[in-house]
């Protein structure tokens, strides 16, 4: 009697794309070990560790050694802590994307401000890091890729499986959400993943910064309002064209605002 052929298994996903050019900076030798532990296992998107640092002035300098696509930046180290290498990387426009991994959860809003693609805690897990390289990865391709001219005044946006190009004159707000960014219409609010900031540095005659997680459409400013609110207790939110609900106005952004809407009314 012949035994049949089992089928063949279904092929394994691999990624075709070069892996991510990491590099590791903790002042803890342990900590980079167990990076480097979980790196190698990681396959979609993989990644490759390009080198070591214990603190931010040595990350700087192996920075320009050579093109590196990820830093995993540790915040606590002695010197240059992670949020000084993160913030002068910022005006470096082939600076790597940073991804912070640390024991301190409550650094989460500050590493966001600093346009970090992620943000993990230790012990970090292999599928979480795994999530952290895709995000990192995504990053890459959104900074790198050079928007058509026509998409100028357009976001583009995966709405349902497909681009979307959404009219910048069609956004009223834009408002940060931990890893994500809600872009508000008239009539709808969709899914934006990418930078706050570097939508405002963009678009800064278009919006203006109302709170640390949030752009208005200047064309929409209506009316400053007493608010009162979790964040916000006995604070300030903004009536806009067209929107039923308030944004919230933070007390370091109000002059700001009330500039702008002294500027609409002229």
């Amino acid at each position: 009697m012949t035994t049949p052929t089992p089928a063949p298994a279904g092929p394994a996903v691999v990624s075709t794309a070069a892996p991510l050019r990491v590099l590791v900076v903790d002042d803890e030798p342990l900590a980079r070990a167990r990076l480097r532990t979980l790196l190698a296992e990681c396959r979609v998107p993989a990644a490759q560790v390009v080198g070591e640092a214990g603190d931010g002035a040595s990350a700087l300098g192996l920075l320009k050694n050579g093109p590196i696509d990820l830093l995993l930046l540790d915040i606590a180290m002695p010197g240059l802590d992670g949020m000084a290498v993160a913030q002068r990387l910022r005006a470096q426009p082939e600076a790597p994307v940073v991804v912070f991994v640390t024991a301190h959860a409550a650094h989460a809003v500050a590493a966001f401000d600093l346009d970090a693609a992620d943000y993990l805690t230790k012990p970090v897990r292999a599928a979480r890091l795994q999530e952290a390289l895709a995000r990192a990865e995504r990053h890459l391709r959104q900074r790198r890729a050079a928007p058509p001219a026509a998409d100028a005044e357009h976001l583009l946006i995966q709405e349902r499986g497909r681009m979307e190009r959404v009219p910048l004159a069609d956004v009223l707000y834009l408002k940060a959400e931990w890893k994500y960014i809600t872009v508000r219409t008239a009539d709808r609010s969709l899914i934006l993943d990418g930078s706050l900031n570097d939508l405002e540095t963009r678009h800064a005659e278009r919006f203006v910064r109302v709170h640390r997680n949030a752009l208005v459409a200047r064309h929409a400013l209506r009316a400053l309002e007493r608010h009162e609110g979790d964040d916000e207790p006995e604070g300030w939110a903004l009536r806009l064209a067209g929107l039923p609900e308030a944004v919230p106005v933070s007390r370091r952004q109000l002059p700001v605002v009330r500039d702008a809407l002294r500027e609409r009314a002229e």
